[in-house]
This record gives structure tokens, sequence and C-alpha cells, in this order.
């Protein structure tokens, strides 16, 4: 029995599965793009965590506030299909650029006093983030090729706990009384270092595109892969967008939290998928991708069916720990499979497309969770999603991972 337990963890060891060096290691290896991650995930959480003061600034309808969202994530849409362009022509600043409109945008979004100008700082907002989330993507699913380490989920493990922490610090100055304008001033010296940091990290040919070009002819990409790839990214996005930005009001709205409760939704939202990404990290190793997505949907739709059904903030804080922890590693591991199906040259482009169809969720996702909120409740919005989640783990996974293991040429 000793002897197959030490023959247990001798193969986990050689594998790299959970050792300290190794994940340093890995992290070494994508140092390169961690700058970007943590720049979207500083941004994003900073605003979640003020969402429900930002929206009552500008006396928005949960309706109304889903539809200017809606307008906003245009600008994306936009960048991110956009991003190989924006690569070829800004070149070693491209990454930085962006960075500096995620903090001008977020700036913005706690000053404005309407609704109009409010969507209008969210595109800036979400544009800047487009750009540097697909190009930190590419350069993420490069160096796995060449390397052959799965860093998908440690990079966005690492986001997520950026994500994670931030949403603490925002939701203790909100607590003691800091408004949005504020807090939004204060992160401009963090994200001015992170644009500093990023400045020439990236260059075209580390994205697998030669300087100067933007992307192989999109006739030679793999349409069904991008399809179903994007597909599943964008329910991934979905889930998390409708999970962290409505956790905050749903608590302090719903079930009567403070605010400092509220700010505990998105907070375990992040924290809990750092720890399910670092989970998967490590698990996708020697577990077959297709189970562990597959058990990823499962577990996120029942932490959502949870937080629908909780009666108390403690409940939901902890369905949504669940929620969070379970669908932490869909969209990584989706577009690594993406990454690692294609050949260099059109690396970029696919994961470009991925990426478009992906954050397609934020369309649908901010009418979605306003409209049924307005006409039902937030409860029976979070179920609707639940559900989704759970048919997309037994429909689409399996048909991305056998598309992508045919065109890798690796059993799924």
């Amino acid at each position: 029995m000793f002897c197959r337990l030490h023959a247990v963890l001798r193969q986990l060891s050689d594998r790299g599965t959970c050792l300290p060096m190794n994940i340093l290691q890995d992290i070494k290896e994508s140092r390169k793009p961690l700058g970007g991650f943590i720049a979207i995930g500083i941004a994003w959480a900073a605003y979640f965590a003020q969402m429900p003061v930002v929206k009552s600034a500008v006396q928005a309808s949960d309706g109304a506030y889903g539809v200017a969202v809606l307008w906003a994530s245009i600008g994306a849409v936009a960048a991110m299909w956009l991003a190989p362009l924006a690569q070829a022509r800004a070149g070693r600043y491209a990454v930085p650029l962006a960075i500096v409109a995620i903090a001008l945008g977020l700036l913005g979004t706690g000053l404005v006093p309407v609704l109009w100008a409010l969507a209008l700082m969210l595109l800036v907002l979400s544009a800047g983030s487009g750009v540097v989330d697909v190009l930190i993507n590419a350069e993420v699913a490069e160096i796995e090729a060449r390397t052959g380490r799965p860093l998908m989920n440690l990079n966005h493990g690492l986001y997520s706990f950026a994500y994670a922490g931030a949403a603490l610090a925002v939701g203790a100055l909100r607590g003691a009384g800091w408004a949005p304008a504020e807090v939004f001033t204060a992160l401009l010296l963090p994200f001015g270092v992170l644009a500093w940091l990023t400045i020439g990290r990236l260059a075209p040919v580390q994205l697998g595109i030669p300087a100067g070009a933007v992307a192989p002819a999109s006739k030679v990409l793999p349409a069904k892969l991008i399809w179903l790839a994007g597909a599943l990214v964008f329910f991934a996005f979905l889930t998390e967008a409708s999970a962290e930005g409505w956790s905050a009001l749903h608590i302090e709205r719903g079930l009567g939290g403070s605010a400092q409760q509220g700010a505990l939704g998105p907070a375990l939202l992040g924290l809990m998928m750092g720890v399910g990404r670092l989970s998967g990290h490590a698990l996708s190793r020697f577990l077959p991708e297709t189970l562990l997505m597959i058990l990823a949907c499962l577990l996120t739709a029942f932490g959502l069916a949870g937080v629908s059904l909780a009666q108390s903030v403690g409940a939901a804080l902890m369905f949504f720990a669940l929620a969070g922890f379970g669908v932490s590693v869909l969209a990584p591991l989706t577009l690594a499979l993406a990454g690692r199906a294609v050949p260099q040259a059109m690396r970029l482009a696919v994961i470009s497309r991925v990426s478009v169809l992906g954050y397609g969720a934020f369309f649908f996702g901010p009418p979605l969770m306003g409209l049924i909120a307005e006409g039902f409740s937030l409860s029976a919005a979070f179920m609707t999603v639940a559900i989704v989640i759970g048919v997309v783990g037994v429909t689409l996974v399996p048909l991305l991972v056998r598309q992508s293991g045919v065109r890798a040429g690796v059993s799924a």
C-alpha cells in the first residue's frame, strides 16, 4: 500500500502537478503577460465592487443599466477583433496604451452623472480590456506551444487573485466612506506602473505573426474549432459576468447585506476563481480535460442555483464561492485548447476570433440579467444562468474537446 502511494506521489511530482517550484517556474515562463492580467483584474474588481453606488449615481433601473452595459460591450468586441491590427501598428506599446485606456475609462465611471456618459466610459474601459485580453492570451498560448507547459489556468488564476484582492480593498475603502471617484483616482498609480512594466513585453514575432502583418487570411482558419471554442467561452463569460456584475447588488438589495458584505460577493468569486484555476493548472496535467470541464460546468450550475435559492447573506456568499470555483477553468482551458490546436502562424488570429465570440456574452449577459431581474427577480436571473451552464457542460464541452484533439493530433 505504501509502495503504491509512493509511486503515485512520485508520478505527480514528475508531472509537476502542484510543487511550488514548478509553479514558480511556470510563472517565470509566462511573466511577460502578467501585467496585463493584473490590470484587467484590478479594473473590473474595482468597478463591480462599486457598481451599486455607480448605478445609483446615474439613477438607472436594472433594465436600463443592462442596456447601457450592452452598448458599452461593443467597445470590447470591436477592440478584440482589431487587436492584431493594434499590435501591428503600436508594437511594443499596444498593451501599455490599452492599460492607460482601462485606467481612464475606470476613472470616468466614477465621475459621470448620467447613464449615457457611464455607457461611454464603460466602452473605453471595455475597449482597453479587449485589446489587452487578446494580446496576453495569445502570448500565453504561444508560450504553451513553445514550452509544452500548461500555463493558461495559472495566468488566469493570478488574474483572479488580483481581482479578489482589489475587490476586498475597494470594499474596505467603500465601507470607510470613499466615493468611487476617489477610489478610482487612487488606482491610477498602480495602472501606470503596470503600463510601464508591459512596454516592450509583447512583440509581433512572439505572437506568431510577422512584423507588419495582421493575421493570416480568415479563409484558412479552422471555422468549426473557432465556433465551438467561441461558444464555450461565450457561456463561460456569460456566467462570470452574471455572477461578478450582479453579486454585490443581489447581496445588498435582495438579501439586505451591508456595503462590505456586497463587496465580498465579487471578492469571493475572484478568490475562488483563482484557487480553481490553480487547481485546474495542476489537475489538467493528469486528468482528462473533458471530465474536468464537465465537472466544472456542473459545479457552477449547482453554485448559481444555490445563490438563487439562498435566504441569507452567508449562504449566498458560500454558493457564489462554489460557482466561482467551478467556472474558473472553463475559459482558460478553452483558450488553451484552441491555441494548441492550430499552427503558430494563425494562433493570434484564432485566439482573437474565439475571444470576440466569447465576449459576445457581454452583449447578452447584462440585458439578460437586467431584464429578468426587472421582470421577475435577480434570483430568477441567477437560476436561468445556472440551467444554461449545466446544459452547456454536457453538450458543448465534449464536442469542443473532440474537435481540438483531432486538430492537435492528440487524443481527446
